[in-house]
């Protein structure tokens, strides 16, 4: 079944091992993708504030790198900034690479560098990473969740809503979120965010939030990493993700919140812990495991697991992106 993925950390990891987009050996590459019947990839471009002299010029390397890799691979892969382009590379049998920022320092509290990494194609923001930036507070830990965006957050959502961006909150907290969802005029995503209920962790959104989403025409992209799988606590660093874990807080969220807020969002290339599902090639196994429960009263219609795998995806793009 073709898919969406709404978050990888593949560019970082091609940028620091000096690996390439067609084949490597990462958890995704063109091969994979292909072999996997991707429909698009969102590329992040990650970006550990902590660790680097300039977050805006290292992103700014970071992009310009994968660009050059998507030129390379031009025949197989096509640069995506919206809905119809995405079409687009669909028809010309392409894979569709919407490319994205993971962490709002990147922008250094400056909206012309937020204008300029939109005309550089970039298509979605994660508001924050696990820091403190100039645009709010993160959600790596419980202490920050009562803080909400600053003001440059503010002007940033503003403007990001003019510009015809997708505005992420997978790492911003709790109070951040609610300040998102209250003053964004266009759907807001969590690109790679669980149930907090499921799985209780600061990363993971809560019912009420994921609610929020589902009113607002947003969506939430199911995270492989083990730590917002799991029930309790994981046992060890390197417990495999499995496929019952995701069909578990998939099954929550959309009893919940409904069907239509549930995406993908693996993460691939950005956590350490091994996962059933071996790489971006094998995205099967989930929906085969999804159509498996069909006969059940708990289990899940073809309509259902196309939503989750493309389709509510493909809505808020089209709803969104400019």
């Amino acid at each position: 079944m073709k898919f969406i993925d709404l978050h990888c950390d593949t560019a970082s990891l091609l940028l620091e091992t000096s690996q390439h987009l067609k084949e490597n050996h990462c958890k995704i590459d063109i091969k994979r993708l292909q072999e996997g019947e991707a429909l698009a990839e969102f590329f992040a471009m990650f970006i550990d504030s902590a660790k680097v002299d300039s977050s805006y010029d290292y992103c700014v390397k970071m992009l310009d790198n994968f660009k050059n890799e998507l030129r390379l691979n031009q025949k197989s892969i096509m640069l995506c900034r919206n809905h119809d382009e995405l079409m687009l590379s669909q028809k010309e049998g392409k894979i569709g690479a919407f490319l994205t920022i993971e962490e709002g320092e990147a922008i250094e509290g400056d909206i012309e560098k937020l204008r300029y990494f939109k005309e550089q194609g970039i298509s979605l923001i994660t508001l924050t990473w696990n820091h403190e930036n100039a645009l709010g507070y993160s959600n790596f830990e419980w202490r920050d969740q009562d803080r909400g965006l600053k003001k440059k957050g503010f002007e940033v959502v503003e403007e990001m809503n003019h510009l015809g961006m997708l505005i992420d909150v997978s790492h911003l907290s709790d109070a951040g979120f609610n300040d998102v969802i209250s003053n964004s005029t266009s759907p807001i995503i969590a690109t790679h965010s669980n149930s907090r209920t499921m799985t209780h962790n600061p990363r993971n959104l809560s019912d009420k939030m994921l609610k929020q989403l589902a009113d607002k025409g947003g969506i939430t992209g199911v995270n492989f990493f083990n730590k917002f799988l799991v029930e309790g606590e994981i046992e060890e660093q390197k417990e495999t993700s499995t496929i019952k874990d995701m069909i578990r807080h998939i099954r929550h969220i959309r009893n919940i919140a409904g069907i239509e807020v549930i995406g993908l969002g693996s993460d691939f290339d950005g956590i350490p812990n091994p996962v059933e599902i071996e790489d971006i090639s094998q995205m099967s196994k989930l929906s085969d495991a999804l159509l498996s429960q069909a006969l059940f009263s708990h289990g899940f219609s073809s309509d259902e697991v196309e939503r989750i795998f493309y389709k509510n995806s493909l809505r808020i793009i089209k709803d969104v992106l400019k």
